[in-house]
């Protein structure tokens, strides 16, 4: 059984940080890419970041460029996205995706206000 289980999520205030995490199960997760996509309130969902299966190569939407960063530990068939100098416009619903695989996790709500 595939599952993708999200962490991490919290309310914080402008200029915080957070760490999201996603347990993968179910699937080879040292040979699949990985991605976090992000849906705001009343916005389509986007994609935040993108990893290789070997953590090597990264991609980053501009809006959370030098922010964000994506890293993953095989071992522990994990990913990471951390997040720093978070603004109202980080406020969403974070995804992991397996690249290519068409699985998701069920999502988890981050909050930047003051």
């Amino acid at each position: 059984q595939v599952q993708l289980v999200e962490s991490g999520g919290d309310l914080v205030q402008p200029g915080g940080s957070l760490r999201l995490s996603c347990v993968a199960s179910g699937f080879t997760f040292s040979i699949t890419p990985m991605r976090w996509y992000r849906q705001g309130p009343g916005k389509e969902r986007e994609l935040v970041a993108h990893i290789s299966s070997g953590g090597g190569g990264t991609n980053y939407a501009d809006s959370v460029k030098g922010r964000f960063t994506i890293s993953r530990d095989n071992a522990k068939n994990t990913v990471y996205l951390q997040m720093n100098s978070l603004n109202a416009e980080d406020t969403a619903v974070y995804y992991c995706n397996a690249y290519g695989r068409g699985y998701w996790g069920q999502g988890i709500q981050v909050t930047v206000s003051s």
